[in-house]
């Protein structure tokens, strides 16, 4: 690079930092807590995998193989690819760790960044996150509306508005001729309507431009045959088993015969969650997945059901009500001192406190005690602490309350107790004078 060049993250490519980062961690940290509730354990894969494994789960016909994939040679000429989604990898450590041999039932969860050479525009990235769940073995549809619930359950509890939850079932490997059959049928003769891309997914997977996001060709497939009336006796059965569960577990749902999702992988059920909250615009669909009972075994591995979700975390963070700024954590006292050996007392005080568990800021730079309590009180901290020559003779502190005002006299042996007394009490902060020195 030209030393004179600006140094920039690669386009779509984006860098988090605070105090947005605060609002990551508190999706991130529900959705582990929601997942860990459900029996999932965590799993970590490599965010690189060998090409051949994507093109095999996800489709040679799908626009993610075709055209969004980030492929390279490594120095073995062999193809490697930064992984664009979480299922293949995930698929691949199954079977490659024996699991199908150890245990009847694995639930993992997953996250990280993904790639996707995708045009970038806001809410939708060439690195992106995604936090990813998948349950082996169970071939019941009581699973398919746990996940469904599960994933409601975690959008309502952040608090994202208008979540509406869309379920369908694109059957299984018997109904699929038939219905492509019905799909050829009807878009064969409307071929001059369809897009570029659409005209050749009729060749390749038709059912594909039933998730065409091209408005022309919105208006052909509105009218096209729905997957429903093309259902065999098992995988209806399955479905009105799913929205039984459904029901049962009072999720609040509606069947839509034209989601098929992205992947060709899926199988019987798929499932969409999305929300009208924040700044998703028209862009809504925060999460969704479905059953994938195929894959394990097209992958090598025995006979498995299969089905998982996966949500992009940078659009629910759009969704998330809240500046960022209400998500991160102040400090609970911030040390303010005056003069060096002050400074010192402060050091040592900083770390005897935040052994009993406070969150504690300090200015470790040698200015003034106004510009100390001024970063105090940016840093939303309850409290500030002060010390002096007087305080470090008494071995106090003055303890400033910076909701209320109050401030007193504290040993410092009892300044922990006191803070925590502090934080336990309702907070009236609003405007507030400086501290008195």
């Amino acid at each position: 690079m030209n030393s004179s060049e600006r140094l920039q993250a690669v386009k779509g490519m984006n860098d988090l930092l605070p105090p947005a980062s605060a609002k990551w961690a508190h999706v991130e940290r529900r959705a582990r807590e929601v997942f860990e509730a459900h029996g999932y354990r965590e799993i970590r894969t490599p965010i690189v995998e060998y090409t051949p494994l994507f093109v095999r789960s996800i489709g040679e016909a799908t626009d993610v193989v075709e055209k969004e994939m980030y492929t390279f040679a490594d120095r073995d000429q062999r193809s490697l690819t930064l992984r664009p989604e979480a299922t293949a990898g995930v698929v691949r450590a199954y079977l490659e760790h024996s699991l199908p041999m150890k245990e009847p039932v694995t639930r993992w969860w997953c996250a990280g960044p993904m790639f996707r050479h995708e045009r970038a525009q806001k809410g939708r990235y060439r690195q992106f996150y995604q936090m990813d769940v998948e349950a082996f073995g169970v071939a019941e549809p009581t699973i398919d509306a746990e996940q469904i619930a599960l994933l409601h359950e975690l959008f309502s509890g952040l608090g994202i508005a208008g979540i509406d939850t869309v379920v369908n079932s694109v059957g299984g490997p018997e109904d699929r001729p038939r219905y492509r059959d019905a799909l050829l049928a009807w878009f064969q003769p409307r071929a001059a309507e369809l897009c570029e891309d659409c005209r050749r997914r009729l060749t390749t997977n038709p059912l594909r431009i039933l998730d065409c996001k091209q408005d022309a060709d919105k208006a052909v497939v509105r009218e096209a045959p729905s997957v429903l009336e093309h259902l065999g006796d098992p995988a209806r059965a399955h479905f009105a088993g799913v929205q039984a569960a459904l029901d049962a577990l009072g999720v609040p749902y509606r069947v839509d015969p034209r989601l098929v999702r992205g992947l060709d992988y899926y199988t019987g059920t798929t499932f969409e969650v999305r929300g009208t909250g924040g700044e998703l615009g028209t862009q809504n669909a925060l999460g969704g997945g479905g059953r994938y009972d195929q894959l394990v075994a097209e992958m090598g591995g025995p006979p498995t059901p299969a089905i998982g979700f996966a949500f992009g975390v940078e659009r629910v963070i759009m969704a998330l009500p809240g500046a960022d700024e209400d998500f991160e954590a102040a400090p609970d006292v911030f040390l303010a001192a005056h003069g060096e050996a002050a400074r010192l007392a402060c050091l040592r005080l900083a770390r005897t406190l935040r052994a009993a568990g406070l969150r504690v800021d300090l200015e470790h730079r040698t200015t003034s005690i106004k510009a100390q309590l001024k970063r105090a009180d940016r840093s939303r901290a309850r409290a500030v602490a002060i010390l002096g020559e007087a305080e470090l003779a008494a071995e106090t502190a003055q303890l400033k309350d910076l909701s209320s005002g109050e401030q007193r006299a504290v040993p410092q042996a009892e300044l922990a107790a006191a803070v925590r007394g502090m934080a336990a009490a309702p907070s009236r902060r609003h405007g507030r004078a400086e501290p008195e020195v």
